[in-house]
């Protein structure tokens, strides 16, 4: 029987990236979704680019949405399901956000009254507008908007977890106006797991919108410190899954991997297809995951310039449609039959404390013990400090056995542990 995990990719399109909202251009788009269409899977992710689709804050542009829409009716004439991304937002190193926002108009993104009445607008709007559409999955609000939010960013709009929290409920609640019942959630980088002071928490990732998102690299440091062919790094997209699984309140809340690369240099293009093997075959050893949705479909054209060395060459495709190893790896994923995963039975414990998340990023504590694990043969989750003891909470995610950290972890040289 066909797995039920969806395989999918994020949409970047092989004529002029995402600025191709500037010159649409359908028939591009459509060989686009025929070459994503070909390596059997089921759904895109698509990103609108916010200040080209609202550039005044009460002009949301109805050209730019029929596009969109023209956009989604494509892929699902192709058996492909789509995502759409609201608030772009951030995208491969660069800021896309609306000049009535920045600078002369300086606003906070997450707290200005003005800013969230037309952030509200703008994501009811294209949910509104897709709503009916055969193969729409919902709406994320927008691309890591939590990087945004602390540093490192260099201007950041700085907002108190409360503050995010409403942020979160209102723009979710946005999108549930515009398209009632769809799959409607939000996505932020790693610093949410890692981060002690960002504001935008793993209890938020885990308990707000229709599904946990979340979004693995190794230039984390994790390669840095492990090397490519680690149990860290082959490892990671697993380890963000079941780690969100601590902080959520339903014992079977789906997770989405929706975002996975292999980043060179860390990763070679030579050894970019062991990767990913790698990285796939592990994340579907976590039960309960919704889907796995690479980064990217297309690389990122030679011609533009100034993006980080990395992103050029992150597609699965090359600019002329050609599929590389790492597709051949996704198509045979998404082709396979297999069984659901059994329960993970032995629980990791990690901080509740959101000021403590450090501890489960590279390095810490808790990212040590759970790798120390897997490469004893053990299938490790996580549970919460604050629930270690709660037998129905254990029971109901199949937990049979709970361990600290320094229980895993070995003692160093001189009997100390840091």
């Amino acid at each position: 029987m066909p797995s039920a995990v969806r395989f999918g990719v994020n949409y970047t399109p092989s004529e002029g990236w995402f600025h191709h909202w500037l010159d649409f251009d359908l028939d591009s788009v459509r060989a686009d979704l025929d070459s994503i269409a070909a390596l059997g899977l089921d759904h895109v992710r698509v990103f609108p680019l916010w200040p080209y689709f609202q550039p005044n804050r009460t002009l949301i542009r109805g050209r730019a949405v029929e596009q969109l829409v023209q956009l989604v009716d494509a892929a699902a004439e192709r058996g492909l399901d789509v995502n759409v991304d609201g608030l772009q937002g951030h995208l491969s190193s660069f800021d896309f956000l609306p000049a009535w926002t920045r600078t002369w108009h300086r606003r906070n993104l997450f707290t200005d009254p003005d800013v969230l009445d037309g952030q509200a607008a703008y994501l009811r709007t294209l949910a509104a507008a897709l709503t009916d559409r055969p193969g729409f999955l919902g709406m994320t609000l927008g691309n890591e908007v939590n990087q945004f939010s602390a540093d490192p960013h260099p201007d950041p709009d700085r907002a108190t977890e409360g503050e995010i929290d409403r942020w979160l409920s209102r723009m979710l609640a946005a999108c549930e106006e515009g398209a009632p019942g769809r799959l409607h959630l939000h996505a932020e980088y790693d610093a949410t797991w890692y981060q002690d002071d960002q504001p935008f928490t793993p209890a938020q990732a885990a308990r707000h919108g229709g599904l946990t998102a979340v979004h693995s690299w190794v230039f984390n440091g994790t390669a840095q410190r492990h090397g490519r062919t680690s149990v860290p790094a082959e490892h990671h997209a697993a380890y963000l899954v079941e780690l969100s699984k601590a902080w959520a309140d339903d014992p079977r809340r789906p997770v989405w991997l929706q975002e996975v690369g292999a980043p060179a240099p860390l990763v070679p293009p030579e050894h970019a297809a062991a990767f990913t093997e790698a990285t796939v075959v592990n994340a579907l050893d976590c039960p309960d995951l919704w889907g796995i949705t690479w980064w990217c479909s297309h690389d990122v054209s030679r011609e533009l310039a100034d993006f980080p060395p990395l992103e050029y060459g992150l597609g699965l495709l090359t600019n002329d449609r050609k599929p590389k190893d790492t597709a051949r790896v996704l198509e045979r994923a998404a082709r396979e039959s297999r069984h659901a995963p059994a329960p993970r039975t032995t629980a990791l414990v990690v901080p509740a404390d959101p000021a403590t998340r450090s501890r489960c990023a590279p390095g810490g504590a808790v990212f040590d013990a759970y790798f120390w694990l897997v490469a004893d043969g053990v299938r490790p989750t996580t549970v919460l400090d604050t629930r270690a003891d709660d037998q129905d909470h254990l029971a109901a995610r199949g937990i049979t056995e709970v361990v600290a950290p320094d229980q895993v972890l070995p003692t160093p040289p001189g009997g100390t542990r840091s």
